[in-house]
């Protein structure tokens, strides 16, 4: 399907499918067996200017560093591997909140960085405090020119491997949601460590730990917009990545659905190819068409969160609905594939030999992190119950 690439997207989909055929795809199994950080990766996306594709030219990236860009990047590389492309997805999550919330000073100071290859991290998730962020535990207190930083958080991607990371603490905790408040930190600040590394079901090649504040010194000037904002800036921020775990569900969906038809063809059972028996042909065809529409749903939703970024701010809308509708589909989209993708390939499909298994295991990933499957209906819902309600006033 023709979706009308500018030529600067065209570039981007072409660069990063090079990459991901002649520099990911002979070391995704070593990368998954290892469970270790791509770092010759993360310099091949810098050099290609892939890290910043999603940053403003002003700031070290190119064009208007739309939305647009990422989805498709990772999608490319999804298709290929959606654990190591995580280093490119999950950085752009932790500068995210840079972008929306932060001052010219810290834009200035972070962002060209990131744009280079500097790994980022996002944290917000704890413990006692997943789904529901506002029970976060993690507190900011302000002496002097420092915030005092305590608490944990937990499964954050990139964790240890980052140098930059955006935390959301409560400055104010009698206040509940409008007492968080979003910081800066960076890799080496004093009471700042990391907990161990998760051994996990997918995505290995990307780092997972917990963030350690221990009287963790953070100087004023590194809070991002005003004491109180953290929320609206991390609500923000999930509105705009969303369409990124999105588009990491849809390429892996697309790299399984590959995978599926070209075994397909040269699978011979019964004295000719498994793509000839109409079961199978029926499969690929609802694979396919899953496959097309996570796509056209996802492409127009990063569109309209561009050209929604272009307004004056007064006139800009919410598009969390948007945003959680692209993600739930995508992600629960990319279960089912991966899933028939393993069941065409057989017996062989459940063996590490093919690359379908790791697909299937890396999927699951995208219908838990930055809020659950059920997360994004509750999300869905309350905004078109909202809808609704103004329209019948």
């Amino acid at each position: 399907m023709n979706y009308f690439l500018s030529e600067e997207e065209q570039m981007i989909v072409d660069t990063a499918r090079q990459i991901a055929q002649e520099k990911i795809k002979p070391v995704r199994e070593k990368y998954d067996e290892e469970g270790t950080f791509p770092w010759d990766i993360v310099k091949e996306l810098a050099d290609a200017g892939l890290c910043g594709a999603y940053i403003p030219e002003k700031y070290g990236g190119f064009g208007d560093g739309n939305i647009m860009n990422l989805v498709l990047a990772t999608e490319e590389l999804c298709k290929v591997d959606g654990g190591i492309s995580l280093c490119l997805a999950a950085t752009a999550l932790g500068t995210l909140p840079i972008l929306i919330g932060g001052n010219e000073e810290q834009k200035q100071k972070y962002l060209p960085k990131i744009a280079s290859g500097t790994v980022a991290a996002f944290g917000l998730t704890e413990p006692s405090a997943g789904s529901d962020a506002t029970g976060m535990k993690t507190t900011a207190v302000l002496e002097g020119d420092y915030y005092i930083l305590n608490g944990t958080k937990c499964f954050i991607t990139n964790a240890g491997d980052a140098e930059v990371y955006t935390v959301f603490a409560k400055t104010n905790p009698s206040r509940g949601a409008r007492g968080i408040s979003a910081f800066i930190l960076e890799k080496g600040m004093e009471g700042f460590t990391f907990g161990k590394k998760e051994n996990k079901m997918g995505i290995r090649a990307s780092s997972t730990r917990e963030l350690i504040f221990n009287n963790c010194k953070v100087p004023k000037e590194n809070l991002l917009g005003k004491e109180g904002h953290g929320l609206m800036i991390a609500q923000a921020t999930l509105d705009a990545s969303r369409p990124g775990v999105a588009a990491q569900a849809l390429g892996i969906a697309a790299g399984a659905l590959d995978e599926a038809v070209a075994y397909s063809r040269t699978r011979v059972q019964f004295g000719q190819p498994i793509s000839s028996f109409q079961a199978i042909q029926h499969m690929l065809a609802e694979m396919a068409t899953k496959v097309e529409a996570a796509r056209a749903l996802l492409y127009s939703v990063a569109r309209m969160i561009d050209d929604n970024n272009k307004k004056d701010p007064k006139d800009r809308i919410r598009t969390s609905k948007d945003s959680a509708m692209a993600k739930l589909f995508a992600s629960e989209i990319a279960m089912q594939v991966t899933t028939d993708a393993v069941q065409i390939f057989g017996g062989y499909g459940y063996c590490k030999e093919y690359p379908v298994e790791k697909m299937m295991r890396d999927a699951k990933i995208t219908t838990l992190y930055e809020g659950t499957s059920q997360i994004q209906k509750n999300e869905i819902a309350l905004n078109l119950i909202k809808e609704h309600a103004k329209l019948a006033k």
